[in-house]
C-alpha cells in the first residue's frame, strides 16, 4: 500500500479528503442548547438530545451524533427558555381609557417535532405567536378598567392570557412559560391628561359617597343613644324623681354659668330672688 501511495500521490490525496469529507459529513456535534431532528430526504426520521421536563441540559443527549452523509440533515431547535417581545399595543379599558402595552412571554420547545411540521423553526413560531399574544391582550384587558392593573388582580390577568396563549402554542410543540406585561401608559398628552381628570373627579365622588355614609351612620348612632339615654333618664326618674331633678338642674347650672361642655362661660347677667325655683338646689333641702 505504501509503494502504492508513493507511484500514485495525487490518488492517495484525494482518497484521503472523499474519506474526510464522508466522516465530517456524518458526525456532528450536539449542543447542550439544541435539540436536532434529522431528516432523511426532507422526511423526520429520529430526534437527537430531545427536552425531557426535569432533565438538566447537558444530559446525555449532547455530544455526537451520527448521520448518513448526503442522505440525513439535521435541524436544530433551540432547547432553551425563549421570549417573544409584542408590538406595542393599544387597548381600551372598560372605562374607555386607551392604554399602551407592551408585553413579553415565554415559552420553551418541548415537541421538537411538531414545531418542525407546524412552523419548521423557531423564529417562524414567534412570528406567528405575535400577533396572537396581542389579540389575546387587547381581548382580556378590554374586559377591565385600568384600576386593575395596578392592583393584585393584575396577577390573574397575566394567568388568563397565559393559559389562552399556551392552548395556541401546544399545536406547535410549544409550552408557554410566563407572560408579563412591561409597560402599560396612558398616552401622552391630552388623553393623558384627560384621563387624570376622570380619575380625580371619580376619586372624588367615592370620598364623598364614604363621607355621606359615614355621616349617615353617625346620626343613627347618636339618635340610637339618644333613645337610650332618655330611657335611661325615664328610668332613673321612675326610680328617684328628686335625684332625677337635681341632675337635670345641675347639667343646666352647667350650661348656664360655664358654658356648654365646660367651656367658657356664657356672657349672660341674671339677677335672681335666693328664692327663685331656679336656684333652690343651691339653698339646699
Amino acid at each position: 500500500m505504501t509503494d502504492a501511495i508513493r507511484r500514485h500521490p495525487f490518488a492517495a490525496a484525494l482518497i484521503a479528503f472523499l474519506v474526510l469529507v464522508i466522516l465530517s459529513s456524518s458526525i456532528s456535534i450536539v449542543p447542550e442548547t439544541r435539540q436536532g431532528i434529522i431528516t432523511r430526504f426532507g422526511k423526520p426520521v429520529r430526534i437527537i438530545n430531545r427536552y425531557k421536563d426535569g432533565d438538566n441540559i447537558g444530559g446525555p443527549g449532547a455530544g455526537l451524533a451520527f448521520r448518513i452523509p448526503f442522505v440525513e440533515r439535521i435541524d436544530w431547535i433551540d432547547k432553551r427558555v425563549r421570549n417573544i417581545d409584542m408590538d406595542k399595543q393599544q387597548v381600551l379599558s372598560t372605562d374607555q381609557l386607551r392604554l399602551e402595552v407592551d408585553a413579553f412571554a415565554r415559552y420553551r420547545v418541548v415537541d421538537p417535532l411538531r414545531m418542525y411540521i407546524r412552523a419548521r423553526s423557531t423564529d417562524q413560531f414567534e412570528q406567528s405567536l405575535a400577533p396572537i399574544l396581542g389579540s389575546q391582550l387587547r381581548n382580556e384587558l378590554g374586559k377591565r378598567p385600568f384600576a386593575s392593573l395596578l392592583s393584585p388582580e393584575r396577577e390573574g390577568v397575566m394567568g388568563n392570557i397565559r393559559t389562552g396563549l399556551d392552548r395556541v402554542a401546544r399545536q406547535y410543540g410549544a409550552e408557554i412559560i410566563d407572560v408579563r406585561i412591561k409597560k402599560a401608559d396612558l398616552p401622552d398628552g391630552t388623553p393623558l391628561q384627560s384621563a387624570f381628570d376622570r380619575m380625580r373627579t371619580a376619586r372624588q365622588q367615592e370620598a364623598r359617597s364614604i363621607e355621606a355614609e359615614g355621616l349617615k351612620r353617625a346620626q343613627i348612632i347618636r339618635a340610637e343613644a339618644d333613645a337610650e339615654a332618655a330611657q335611661t333618664y325615664a328610668a332613673a326618674f321612675g326610680k328617684d324623681p328628686e335625684f332625677y331633678n337635681f341632675y337635670r338642674a345641675m347639667q343646666s347650672y352647667e350650661t348656664t354659668f360655664l358654658g356648654a361642655n365646660g367651656g367658657k362661660p356664657a356672657q349672660t347677667n341674671m339677677i335672681l330672688s335666693p328664692n327663685n325655683e331656679y336656684l333652690k338646689e343651691f339653698t339646699g333641702r
